[in-house]
């Protein structure tokens, strides 16, 4: 407990964003949660309902063919373009997350990252969350050098190109390449119990409503014994 809540005094410390990366008018929304470990939770399925009513809201705001055309997808898929990443094969993960809905299915992968797509698929905002007992504060959001390692959750270890825009930790290791994918190094695991929740800003996506998805993950957390700081940090 003492460590988390020391994390959380100095929350405005622990990630920053280089100045290359400030120019892509890209930003962060921020908190920490951690599990209460005095508390006694049911082992059934936590968030069978919350699913039901996700899948059901999405259903009737969206269709697969007028998806597209939302404010907040399109800037996360202009995003791609200018990163090279082609967005109609590489899709941005909450816009991946709301074609699964709409077609009738979600992911149940663990609580805690379920907790997370929950979230980024309501506000379409992609959401990183991280292992904190596997990473080494403070981190920064950066370009890549060209020299760097990358270990994917899925995928086969890769040697990442230059000026790739990567969140490392103090150690160079790579946790995530911005904003889309996420590394098994600092994934989530079972035994997890304090993580770093990100959500990933790009420009012309509304900052209250990045802040307000790390807030919702944080807020989902809660319902399964979880705690957090009650402070989401936006930077830049």
């Amino acid at each position: 407990m003492g460590y988390v809540m020391e994390m959380c005094n100095i929350i405005e410390t622990l990630v920053s964003l280089d100045e290359d990366v400030k120019k892509m008018e890209v930003f962060i929304a921020y908190t920490i949660a951690w599990k209460e470990s005095n508390i006694s939770i049911d082992k059934s399925y936590p968030f069978e309902i919350e699913i039901q009513k996700l899948i059901d809201y999405i259903r009737n705001k969206y269709t697969l063919e007028t998806l597209k055309n939302d404010i907040v997808v399109r800037a996360y898929r202009e995003f791609f373009w200018r990163i090279g990443i082609d967005p109609t094969k590489t899709r941005p993960s909450s816009e991946a997350l709301v074609r699964r809905a709409l077609r009738g299915s979600f992911p149940r992968v663990n609580p805690v990252v379920d907790a997370g797509n929950i979230a980024s698929a309501y506000t379409m905002v992609p959401i990183g969350i991280y292992d904190l007992d596997y990473c080494k504060l403070p981190l920064i959001l950066r370009l890549s050098k060209g020299d760097e390692i990358f270990r994917p959750i899925g995928g086969s270890e890769e040697k990442l190109e230059r000026d790739i825009p990567i969140l490392v930790d103090s150690k160079n290791t790579v946790m995530h390449i911005y904003p889309h994918r996420d590394s098994i190094e600092t994934m989530i695991r079972d035994s997890t119990h304090r993580i770093l929740i990100i959500a990933a800003g790009v420009d012309r996506v509304d900052r209250d409503l990045v802040k307000k998805a790390a807030e919702l993950v944080a807020s989902l957390l809660t319902k399964i014994g979880w705690n957090w700081c009650k402070n989401v940090i936006l930077k830049p």
